[in-house]
């Protein structure tokens, strides 16, 4: 006996891409707020005569002697000594921080004899630091104390495809009992 054709209804498959910014005036185009490397910085130079002294390329200090230097927000930092700038800083043996939230600090009073230099002391060092732009749009809202720095991200919702499901159907000359699936597309 001849089966009853199959009862389904198509269902579209709906997908939205919407791209959102924060504080973004315009919805179709991404502000330029990668984060820009700067030039070395080097605004500081130990004292190797005295041993509270050190090497300081802080934000703090950067800003004391460049009031122009403009930096949104500090997201990267690269530290490296000015006389051995191929040489990693770990690789140097000294004791030195190297923080996105502060810049660089070497104190004398921490080295100890040995390393790449035979004496107790800072070796000068240079900064570069991966900056937020100071735009507007690439800045958290003025009423937040948050501290991160506004990123694009990609928002995709989608409708499932149609799905196959099967409803059992009685086919003629059969008992109830007994059915056979019919797929059926929802």
């Amino acid at each position: 006996m001849p089966r009853a054709p199959p009862v389904g209804e198509l269902v579209p498959c709906i997908v939205v891409s919407v791209l959102s910014v924060s504080n973004c005036p315009f919805c179709c185009c991404l502000p330029a707020c990668d984060c820009i490397w700067s030039d070395w910085i080097d605004v500081t130079y130990p004292d190797g005569s005295d041993r509270n002294s050190g090497d300081y390329e802080t934000f703090e200090n950067i800003w004391k002697n460049n009031p122009s230097w403009e930096c949104a927000k500090v997201e990267n930092i690269s530290c490296r000594a000015q006389k051995f700038p191929n040489t990693p800083i770990a690789d140097l043996g000294q004791k030195v921080q190297c923080d996105v939230n502060v810049g660089l600090i070497c104190n004398n009073k921490d080295q100890q004899l040995g390393g790449i230099i035979p004496m107790p002391v800072c070796l000068n060092y240079e900064i570069s630091v991966c900056c937020t732009p100071n735009k507007p749009e690439c800045l958290p809202p003025p009423n937040t104390t948050s501290t991160t720095a506004t990123t694009a991200s990609s928002t995709t919702s989608s409708v499932s495809p149609p799905m196959s499901t099967t409803t059992p159907t009685p086919t003629t000359g059969e008992n109830p009992s007994s059915t056979t699936p019919t797929p059926t597309t929802t």
